[in-house]
């Protein structure tokens, strides 16, 4: 594809994000690349400052650049065929989507699928080998789920989402429509309910729902708990990544982000655009607030205001952590001369 024909495509994807380009360059690209792996033929692109000096080295044939007019100048005097916008990486990600499609089956079923008589299949669905759907199941149009894939009872799947292979929806889930649940992954497993006795646990029944909003997505061997009673809910355009535990009775807002191993206890409220970086903690009944961000490893044990950044364990605001991080590494430094001033004040 030649390099002008791509700046139309992209045109056309990025409707919002107004760019200029080399106009006088015009190579032939066949692939998408990392700036640092970029081959001759290959797109690449730079965000901001840090693999800037990448643009003296890198043998990609086109850039696509932030709206920086030294960069722009280091390229071209390169002969490297560029695109200049606001949002780099937003267009590399459209730039992709030229090359790459996610692999998605012709629709059909599979012979050795079971399905239940009392199950509502939509049009273009894809069902693959060794699906179980149990009754009650309503699929969406378009809808694409892949090999052993278990369905419970009474569940409700919306248009063009799918569900990869080898993941579990249990009963009376409703996930909605452009979702993508990845292999492994459980949705509306039993929470963790149990009642001490004196003879010991007592199981409480977990007879709540699990929903999922439009266009939630949820990574590999993660799980979704459901509630005793109630409802555990995800909003709208969140994301999780692979491994991470959402507990029975979250309420999680809508364009989320969640990376892995984060786990929420039950109970936790999320607002709307919160992020939570690896392996974070949230403690039972927590409330987090709109636009909230947490950094890895952070664990939240009381409730955080909306727009607040923390970090560390118990959370406290990243800005003091940074200089209580600076501290920590001077500890021993500062203990020796605790050891010098104690030694002449004796004296």
């Amino acid at each position: 594809m030649q390099f002008q024909e791509i700046i139309i495509k992209l045109g056309k994807e990025a409707k919002n994000n107004s760019f200029s380009h080399h106009q006088d360059l015009n190579p032939q690209i066949t692939a998408v690349a990392a700036i640092d792996k970029a081959t001759t033929g290959t797109l690449s692109y730079v965000e901001g400052g840090k693999f800037a000096a990448m643009i003296a080295t890198t043998q990609a044939s086109a850039l696509i650049l932030p709206e920086d007019e030294t960069w722009q100048t280091q390229a071209s005097a390169r002969d490297i065929a560029w695109i200049a916008t606001s949002q780099p990486r937003l267009l590399f990600a459209s730039a992709i989507a030229l090359y790459y499609q996610p692999f998605k089956p012709s629709p059909g079923i599979h012979p050795t699928a079971v399905i239940n008589p009392n199950t509502t299949v939509g049009k273009d669905v894809y069902i693959g080998p060794n699906v179980v759907i149990q009754q009650g199941v309503t699929i969406g149009d378009r809808t694409c789920i892949h090999p052993n894939v278990v369905i419970y009872p009474d569940v409700t799947i919306g248009n063009d989402t799918t569900l990869h292979a080898n993941c579990t929806i249990h009963e009376r889930s409703q996930i909605g429509s452009g979702c993508v649940i990845h292999s492994g992954a459980a949705i509306g497993s039993e929470g963790f309910g149990f009642v001490p006795t004196a003879t010991g646990w007592y199981k409480m029944e977990q007879s709540g729902y699990t929903v999922l909003e439009d266009g939630v997505e949820i990574g590999c061997n993660s799980a979704v708990d459901r509630p005793a009673v109630g409802e555990t809910r995800i909003g709208r355009n969140t994301k999780l990544d692979n491994l991470v535990q959402i507990a029975h009775g979250c309420q999680i807002g809508q364009n989320c982000a969640m990376a892995a191993q984060v786990g929420l206890a039950g109970g936790v409220i999320i607002g709307n655009g919160v992020m939570l970086g690896g392996q974070v903690g949230v403690a039972n009944q927590v409330t987090v607030g709109d636009r909230a961000i947490a950094t890895g490893q952070t664990g939240i044990t009381g409730n955080v205001a909306s727009g607040e950044m923390v970090s560390g364990m118990p959370h406290i605001p990243s800005k003091l952590y940074r200089k209580l991080f600076v501290m920590y590494k001077r500890l021993p430094e500062m203990y020796q001369m605790y050891k010098e001033l104690k030694k002449q004040l004796n004296k």
